[in-house]
Order: C-alpha cells, then sequence, then structure tokens
C-alpha cells in the first residue's frame, strides 16, 4: 500500500527544511563578505599554520606556535606557502636558531633548521634560500643543500639581509659597528650581478636597514629611524616612479609603527599579507639584552591604500 504521511510529519519536515535553507543562506552570507575581504576558508583551511588571517589591525603570528613570549624575529613563507621560516632564541638563550614549521597532508610540523645564519629570504621560484652572504640550494629531496657563500664582494658586506626581485637584483643592507648603514642594490646582467651601488638618499640615511624588494620591483620596504617617525625604527616603503627612480618614503603609519621598535617587514609570496617584528616589551630574563620582540601580521590592503594616495 503507498504511505501516507500525516500532517505533523509534514510540518516538521518543512520545520528542518526551514532551518536548513536559513543555515545555508548565513553560511553563503558569511562566504561571501570573507571573500570580499579576501578570505575564502574553504580554500585557505591549511595555509598560514592554520591561523585566521588578519584585517587591518596587525596581530601576533601564530600565538603559542611561533609569538610567545619572548624573542622571535624574521618570519617568511615559502612561495609554495608550504613552509614557514623564523629566528628565535633556543631553549637555553645561548643563540639563536632558525626553526621551520612545514606543512605535511594538511598538518604543521616544526623543526629546528640549524644556528642563525643570517635572515631568510626566498628566491621566487622557491629552489633557493639566500641568508645575507649566504644561500642554500633546494634538492631534488625537497632538503636544502649545506651552506654556500655568495662571490665577490657580495661575501665580505656586513649583510642583514639580502632580498631578491624576480629579475635576480639582489637589495641588501650594509650594518657598521656604530649601528649605521644603508641599503644597496645589484643588479643581474648576462648572468652577473654587477659591482654593488648605493641607493640614493631618498632611501638612505644611515640608518636604513632590512630591505623587501617586490617582487616586480615596484616597491621596497625597509625600516628607518627619521624624524616623521612616531619614536624608534619605523617601516617604511617608496614606490617605484614611472622615471625608475624611488619615490620619497612613506611611513606606514601608527597602526603599523609605534614608539616602539618595527622591523624587518616583508610580504608574503601571496601578495596578501606584511609581516614585521615589533618590540612589544622589556627584557623577560636577567643578565641579557633581549626583549620581548613578536611577529606581526597585517592585510596588505594599506600598502595600496598608500599607492593609490
Amino acid at each position: 500500500m503507498p504511505q501516507t504521511f500525516k500532517t505533523p510529519h509534514i510540518q516538521k519536515n518543512h520545520s528542518v527544511f526551514l532551518a536548513f535553507t536559513v543555515l545555508v543562506l548565513v553560511s553563503a552570507c558569511r562566504t561571501k563578505n570573507q571573500k570580499a575581504n579576501g578570505h575564502n576558508p574553504s580554500t585557505e583551511p591549511s595555509l598560514y599554520l592554520g591561523q585566521t588571517p588578519p584585517g587591518t589591525t596587525p596581530e601576533p603570528f601564530a600565538p603559542g606556535m611561533v609569538t610567545s613570549e619572548d624573542w622571535e624575529v624574521s618570519g617568511v613563507f615559502t612561495p609554495d606557502l608550504k613552509e614557514f621560516y623564523f629566528i628565535r632564541l633556543d631553549a637555553d638563550r645561548e643563540k639563536q636558531e632558525m626553526v621551520a614549521f612545514k606543512n605535511k597532508d594538511g598538518q604543521w610540523h616544526e623543526t629546528v633548521v640549524a644556528p642563525r645564519r643570517g635572515q631568510p629570504f626566498f628566491s621566487s621560484d622557491g629552489k633557493t634560500m639566500y641568508l645575507s652572504s649566504r644561500y642554500r640550494k633546494r634538492t631534488e629531496t625537497g632538503d636544502w643543500s649545506k651552506m654556500e657563500t655568495l662571490s665577490s664582494p657580495f661575501d665580505t658586506l656586513p649583510t642583514m639581509r639580502l632580498s631578491v626581485s624576480d629579475k635576480g637584483t639582489y637589495f641588501f643592507d650594509e650594518f657598521k659597528p656604530d649601528f649605521t648603514g644603508d641599503i644597496w642594490y645589484s643588479q643581474l646582467v648576462d648572468g652577473k650581478h654587477e659591482e654593488p651601488k648605493r641607493l640614493t638618499k631618498t632611501i638612505n640615511n644611515g640608518k636604513s636597514f632590512h630591505p623587501f624588494i617586490a617582487p616586480d620591483e615596484s616597491y621596497l620596504i625597509f625600516d628607518s629611524e627619521r624624524e616623521d617617525g612616531f619614536g624608534d625604527s619605523d617601516i617604511y616603503i617608496s614606490f617605484r616612479e614611472q622615471d625608475g627612480s624611488w619615490g620619497e618614503p612613506i611611513n606606514l603609519g601608527g597602526q603599523i609603527n609605534t614608539e616602539a621598535w618595527e622591523a624587518c617587514a616583508s610580504v608574503t609570496p601571496d601578495g596578501k599579507y606584511l609581516f614585521f617584528n615589533r618590540t612589544v616589551g622589556p627584557v623577560k630574563h636577567e643578565n641579557d639584552d633581549y626583549e620581548n620582540v613578536d611577529i606581526f601580521w597585517v592585510d596588505t590592503g594599506v600598502i595600496e591604500n598608500l599607492k593609490n594616495k
């Protein structure tokens, strides 16, 4: 016999259907809003160490995993976003070490790579890890080769960070014992880097460090102490002019810079987030000079806003 459905069951099923419909609509609205902000959680569940992306207000990156109540600096992702490298103090506070989080099957695994040797920066193809005046190559097994030294004159320069554009141009800082320094560059011509040249005084003021060059060389980010700053070192950006020169450096503003030390900024390979360091507290341990420095990240909309002004 044909099965008959009583009215109460119909009403119950209808209520469930309505509830399900509302849930779908709410979820769709949330997804639409998140996409509008540049984030799509359905396609990013394991990116950025599983962290919820920030908006226009900087936030500590991966609290408890990366950011702690101690000293961490220079956080960068590989171009495929499957590895994250940064520098921290070792457990005994005797030396600095480079640490990596690697994504395997959607899970992030921590490993200590080696004692610190410069600040990590990756070529756009992900095959080279630059560490100031040194570098390591990606092997066929996915590991890194032994440390090698750049050719002269880069092997003798006191460099804190070397970054490289898609054209192969090096941008790097020169650090002097009196805590002064400037930013230099060296173009790749016929497979060989030219003699380094100092950027003009538009960029250099004697205290300009840690350059990050955009992949297309459309802008340069660095930190510096200047008269228009908020206190200690601030982060600045200079956009490339149509004639090839560098525009007047622009302070990234009060959302990024504070009275404290901000430095070592870089943009993620996908162009979505700005990473930088900030001192957030005094020395945490007796008999050492290390303050509480954290790695922060923020949406790169701040760059777009300054570019469009």
